[in-house]
């Protein structure tokens, strides 16, 4: 019982030294979940109902499969596959949980990742190491690590190498974008310096970027996510200070500067609140002199973290199915 109790209390403290293999932190303030979120809606939203995690027959659920290990500390995710569908191998989607970079689950992304296994899709939802345990850049290596994984792991699971998406609702919008943008740099990409793997083993397709920010710098973002009156605010304490002491650092996280010639096919899947996916404008001003396939899907009357609720998981999944059935087929 004391050795049991002594484990637990490693994990609160995100000590890994006395336990072999570490999963899951423990963190009583990680309360972004869909039935919180539900309370907090449901006055403003009363048709609004919980996406359903219920696994069909017609989709094979995985969990807890591990896909990066750093020391003691292992990151876990989730795979649904089509049942029926094997062919060749199906286009894959990977899903990062929102939650401003310091909380959430990967179970958020659940229902998501169910819808799109039904519609032909090989979809996973991973957890990463949140802002509590490591700050950034960690979010986005681990986004790096969960595509090369993937796409090792391809024959096993049925999946075309080559139709690879990410996607990331808010916090994890913002992960996705950056990691799906950022290919071939080497601060997000440890892997190729250590072992030498190409870069084009963590290149995505494409990409869905659900209500996430593309810009830290831009002044509307700034107005929200530089508030003296937070200390600090949840960008601040993932990027490691306020915007005048790392301001460098706020604008190499954004993937609005990272657009080129390379940069996959974008969904910005947005809500009627602007303020979360500030800087997509501008990432498609960049993306359109050089080409490159765009899509903006807006789901009407929604607030922030629609796609954890119906009426807006469908329109969410059909948007996103119709984006990628598009991409891929070209």
């Amino acid at each position: 019982m004391g050795k049991n109790i002594s484990c637990i209390l490693l994990l609160i403290a995100v000590t890994l030294s006395a336990c072999k293999t570490i999963t899951n932190i423990v963190d009583p303030n990680n309360t972004y979940t869909p039935e919180i979120t539900y309370q907090k809606l449901i006055g403003e939203y009363p048709f609004i109902k919980i996406a359903k995690r219920d696994v069909p027959a017609s989709v094979i659920e995985i969990k807890n499969l591990t896909y990066v290990i750093y020391g003691n500390r292992s990151l876990q995710l989730d795979l649904y596959l089509p049942k029926n569908k094997i062919h060749k191998g199906n286009p894959a989607i990977i899903f990062i949980h929102g939650g401003g970079w310091r909380a959430g689950y990967r179970t958020n992304f659940t229902p998501f990742a169910i819808a799109m296994a039904e519609r032909g899709f090989t979809a996973a939802t991973i957890s990463y190491r949140l802002s509590p345990e490591a700050q950034y850049p960690a979010a986005v290596q681990d986004a790096k690590a969960a595509i090369y994984w993937l796409r090792n792991n391809a024959k096993t699971y049925r999946i075309n190498p080559n139709k690879i998406a990410i996607a990331g609702g808010s916090a994890g919008g913002q992960i996705a974008s950056l990691a799906g943008v950022s290919n071939g740099v080497r601060k997000f990409n440890p892997a190729i310096t250590q072992s030498k793997i190409n870069a084009s083993s963590f290149q995505v397709q494409a990409i869905i970027n659900i209500d996430g920010l593309s810009d830290f710098t831009s002044p509307a973002a700034l107005f929200h996510e530089d508030d003296p009156k937070k200390n600090p605010s949840a960008a601040g304490a993932w990027l490691g200070g306020r915007y005048n002491e790392k301001t460098d650092i706020w604008r190499e996280a954004s993937p609005v500067f990272y657009v080129n010639k390379n940069t996959p096919p974008t969904l910005f899947l947005i809500s009627n609140q602007e303020r979360f996916s500030l800087g997509y404008k501008d990432m498609i001003e960049k993306m359109k002199p050089l080409n490159i396939p765009y899509q903006v899907t807006k789901i009407p009357n929604t607030p922030h973290s629609f796609w954890l609720f119906e009426p807006w998981l469908t329109p969410s999944v059909d948007a996103v199915e119709h984006f990628l059935n598009t991409q891929f087929k070209n």
